[in-house]
């Protein structure tokens, strides 16, 4: 059967609600988290801003779905029992990290998320890193803790340090442009460098770190 459409106010009100998303996203990327007044998004959209509140129900909450909608580990919800059940705990672990390390690198608006979140301290910010905490809970307590057992919470500081890393690695040279350690993170070589490291250090602690039977 052909595929219905959805026409009339439904399908407006969503086209205006991707717009005024977007137009977050433009103002991010230009102007920075400063520039996120609810008449400048209004007017990048091209909408009355009483539009922002009837949508939305306020210029927060515009906000707060954005930056979901553009946050790796918010959208990162993988089956994670059946990947264990199947034996691919570490590959999902080493691919998520590998797949966020790519994706901050080609999503400017997420970095200046990042930036964001280090230097004020708002509601907003915080929702998203409490969501962030949630992901990061389930694979702990779904694949990591059960694997090693004892220890957990030696594994659990392993990954924070590369999950720091992750986002420095990437913020650096896009906004200073130079190497690190001797290393280009502009260029495929070093990203490859770091990547290979990644996959090498969650497999050493998986062969060496595994909780006794």
């Amino acid at each position: 059967m052909p595929r219905k459409v959805v026409q009339g106010p439904i399908r407006d009100k969503e086209k205006t609600k991707q717009k005024l998303l977007v137009a977050v996203g433009k103002i991010l990327r230009v102007k920075g988290y400063s520039g996120l007044k609810v008449s400048k998004i209004a007017a990048v959209a091209g909408f009355d801003k009483k539009l922002i509140y009837e949508y939305f129900g306020s210029t927060d909450k515009l906000i707060d779905e954005y930056i979901k909608s553009q946050d790796y580990w918010s959208k990162f919800s993988p089956d994670i029992e059946e990947e264990v059940q199947v034996g691919k705990g570490k590959e999902t672990l080493t691919q998520g990290i590998l797949m966020q390390f790519e994706s901050l690198k080609k999503n400017k608006e997420l970095q200046k998320i990042i930036l964001w979140e280090l230097s004020e301290s708002k509601p907003i910010l915080k929702n998203i890193l409490k969501q962030r905490e949630d992901v990061a809970a389930n694979l702990f307590e779904n694949v990591t803790d059960p694997y090693f057992g004892e220890n957990a919470t030696n594994v659990r500081a392993m990954l924070a340090l590369i999950a720091a890393g992750v986002y420095y690695l990437n913020l650096f040279p896009a906004y200073n442009g130079t190497e690190f350690c001797g290393i280009d993170m502009r260029t495929e070589e070093g990203r490859g460098e770091v990547q290979k490291v990644i996959v090498e250090i969650i497999d050493h602690y998986y062969k060496t770190k595994k909780a006794k039977d």
